[in-house]
């Protein structure tokens, strides 16, 4: 029997609408990943090792595993459900101004328990005030710290600052607030310009008020004479070291300490535990696999290869089984990790995309088990995966593991002949 016609053969979960007994119905044998092992059923031995068949009323947990209940049946394309999510600072940089006004209105109260009153102010004629935080009930008439944000596509440079800080003095000198002990430009991309001229405030302050007598923005020309120089002199009597910049990934970490925080960025995920190691024997657990590949190397070294105890002393063969095996509790790793940490569906999306990158590879004419398992594995690894939050931790082992996962339930088979 070819592998095409092996692989066709009917099944009694295969779907009628298809033929395909494919992983939208994988779920529904998943059991026997999860050690369920019952000690009184059949067994079987291919190899040397013993298998032992499980229970096929055991069904997935947490799914349809109670008496009298449906097991868990996919409905595909299962990854669209699960879009890659930005990142917070990426999620940012989609704000427009008046947005990010109001991330940074939640932000400020998380910098100084001292703040008695957090106001943003931004709009038409604000005088260069976004988000004001108040040290005393005095207002913008005691201590207080301006927070000045700007949202552009491109880096905050100093010329954009500049004029910020020409409006910040105008509204000084016509009595709409006192200067602040703090102005904290606060921007998703700081530019080099800008950067570099805070590290300088003495030299800034020089050049600045410079380059203010020679202003013609608007701002500074409407002051009329009288003003314009009285500008000029609280610039240049104003230290420059009140003016500063913020890191965008310490905001983010400022906002997370806010009530605010769940409620504007996805949640977090956990970071993917140490992999599994495999047992030094292949366990009862991994029979069905293990009996696939003991059946590849039994065809390529009849004499040499035919049983585990001669797989271990072989020079190709015994280093192989040992890093499929890897392979396989690799990918066990993956799927427990999914199921603790994740929503359900992500392992089994993961599964699926694998299974259609190589399905028809492995139906394909190969002369032997090992070439198709060879053809397989190396599909697998280059394969593309929808792009989910769980994607992420798809490494290259897991690849090959997922395929031992679908050769464990009979979706994929190496040699020809084999399967049911």
């Amino acid at each position: 029997m070819d592998a095409q016609a092996m692989n066709h053969q009917p099944r009694p979960d295969t779907c009628v609408c298809t033929g395909h007994t494919g992983p939208w119905l994988l779920s529904t044998r998943l059991w026997s990943f999860r050690e369920q092992l019952v000690s009184d059923t059949s067994s079987e031995s291919i190899g040397g090792i013993q298998g032992e068949m499980l229970d096929p009323s055991q069904g997935p947990q947490g799914a349809g595993s109670q008496a009298g209940t449906s097991p868990l049946i996919l409905n595909y394309p299962t990854a669209m459900q699960f879009p890659a999510m930005p990142s917070p600072e990426k999620i940012v940089f989609t704000y427009d101004p008046d947005e990010f006004e109001k991330f940074v209105e939640e932000w400020v109260p998380a910098l100084d328990s001292l703040y008695v009153r957090v106001e943003r102010q931004g709009g038409a004629g604000d005088h260069g005030i976004d988000v004001a935080a108040f040290l005393t009930r005095q207002g913008l008439e005691g201590p207080w710290h301006n927070y000045q944000c700007k949202r552009y596509k491109g880096t905050l440079a100093w010329s954009t600052a500049a004029g910020e800080i020409r409006k910040m003095f105008a509204g000084v000198v016509t009595g709409q607030f006192i200067v602040p002990d703090q102005y904290t430009f606060v921007a998703p991309s700081i530019g080099p310009s800008l950067q570099q001229a805070l590290q300088r405030p003495v030299s800034t302050r020089k050049a600045f008020v410079e380059a203010l007598r020679e202003s013609t923005d608007k701002v500074i020309t409407d002051l009329g004479l009288r003003l314009r120089r009285e500008a000029e002199e609280l610039a240049a009597e104003t230290s420059f070291e009140i003016f500063q910049t913020v890191n965008m990934k310490q905001m983010l970490e400022q906002h997370k300490t806010t009530d605010f925080w769940v409620k504007r960025f996805p949640p977090e995920f956990p970071p993917r535990p140490a992999v599994m190691e495999p047992p030094e024997e292949p366990e009862p657990r991994e029979a069905r696999y293990v009996q696939q590949l003991v059946q590849v190397y039994a065809e390529r070294w009849p004499s040499d290869a035919s049983s585990l105890p001669q797989i271990a002393q072989h020079p190709t063969a015994g280093p192989h089984l040992r890093h499929q095996r890897e392979a396989f509790f690799s990918a066990e790793s993956l799927r427990r990790f999914g199921e603790e940490a994740y929503p359900p569906g992500h392992f089994e999306a993961i599964v699926k995309d694998i299974y259609d990158a190589v399905i028809d590879v492995a139906r394909d004419d190969h002369p032997t088990g090992w070439k198709r398992l060879q053809a397989v594995t190396s599909q697998a690894i280059s394969a593309g995966l929808t792009q989910t939050v769980f994607a992420q931790h798809v490494r290259t082992l897991d690849r090959t593991g997922v395929c031992h996962h679908l050769a464990h339930e009979d979706e994929l088979t190496w040699c020809e002949g084999e399967g049911t």
